[in-house]
């Protein structure tokens, strides 16, 4: 068989399987206690008043939900939800069509919305506020303005970078929710109910060890389970043990803080080349061969969360307890 169909076809099961794992109401969705308590109040509100719900903002570190809760807004709003993200949005004319093609009371999400064109967000602008886009049609001194009406609906924008949105984007989202790392207890809850979900029992302990692993990421923590799972199943064990988390994941290259060979490469590679920092972005990501906003986005936010680095006008630098974990000696000052 071809091997970009086989390719394919993993990618849909994968794509099937966590659409699967997914929380479809407020009350399944484990975590964001705060976030999610306003929304259960803007929501009634909203169905009350039988309104549409407001536009809604959710940004924070990938992984921890803000494409679940898009879909369960809609969900408990009861309309239905329509998926697209920044960068596919690429002339005002792609987002034209997209709103068209709106419900009244549709939820429209647009992942990394900080992607935008600052021309798409002109033509957003009134879409957001009074539900019309102005069209400019044709060119020069033959130009002219259509406004077409929308039906109403719910803009969910997510973003993993905030600070790049623009102000006058920001401003007009009446609802903002920062969704925050995850605790070992709920990471563990979410673990327990994914292997409900595949079908494999797990004691606690392996499921808080998973849990531990996971960098506070929901996400994380699902993807782990799957490959401890495989590992139980070639192993022919009915259970997921304690012992069998510790030794799949040790396989994995996943330390006891959830620090893969990545972030190992990185932060020996600031320790061994650079004698633990200062050091710039792009210098850090020439030497490890990854790209500077996959470091800024994906690894640099959970080593800041749990003290392994810090930030300094002359560039980033490691701390002591990064030499403590890796059993080396503290450089004296």
């Amino acid at each position: 068989m071809d091997e970009r169909i086989v390719s394919q076809q993993a990618d849909l099961e994968d794509a099937g399987l966590e659409l699967s794992l997914r929380p479809q109401t407020l009350d399944q969705y484990i975590g964001q206690k705060k976030v999610k308590e306003n929304l259960k109040v803007f929501i009634e509100a909203a169905k009350m008043r039988q309104e549409t719900l407001d536009h809604v903002l959710l940004y924070g570190p990938p992984g921890l939900g803000k494409t679940t809760l898009a879909t369960i807004i809609a969900n408990e709003m009861g309309v239905n939800v329509r998926t697209t993200a920044g960068p596919a949005i690429e002339r005002p004319g792609d987002l034209a069509a997209v709103l068209t093609a709106l419900e009244p009371g549709d939820v429209l999400f647009i992942d990394e919305i900080h992607r935008l064109h600052r021309s798409i967000e002109e033509v957003l602008y009134p879409a957001m506020e009074d539900f019309c886009l102005d069209i400019v049609i044709g060119k020069g001194p033959s130009a002219r303005s259509v406004r077409l009406d929308l039906p109403p609906f719910t803009l969910v924008g997510a973003t993993t970078r905030v600070g790049l949105l623009t102000a006058p984007l920001r401003d007009r989202f009446g609802v903002l929710g920062r969704l925050e790392y995850y605790h070992e207890e709920e990471l563990a809850q979410i673990v327990t109910r994914t292997s409900q979900l595949f079908d494999i029992e797990i004691e606690t302990e392996a499921a808080f060890e998973v849990a531990r692993r996971s960098r506070g990421t929901p996400r994380i923590a699902n993807r782990l389970l799957r490959r401890v799972r495989d590992f139980a199943q070639v192993l022919q064990y009915d259970k997921i043990t304690d012992v069998l988390a510790k030794d799949a994941l040790e396989r994995l290259q996943v330390d006891k803080l959830g620090l893969d060979h990545i972030d190992h490469k990185l932060l020996r590679g600031i320790i061994e080349k650079f004698n633990g920092g200062p050091v710039g972005l792009d210098t850090i990501a020439a030497t490890i061969g990854e790209e500077p906003h996959t470091i800024e986005d994906v690894y640099e936010p959970y080593l800041l969360q749990i003290g392994f680095m810090k930030r300094t006008p002359r560039g980033r630098m490691v701390t002591n307890e990064v030499y403590h974990h890796f059993g080396l000696e503290v450089p004296k000052e």
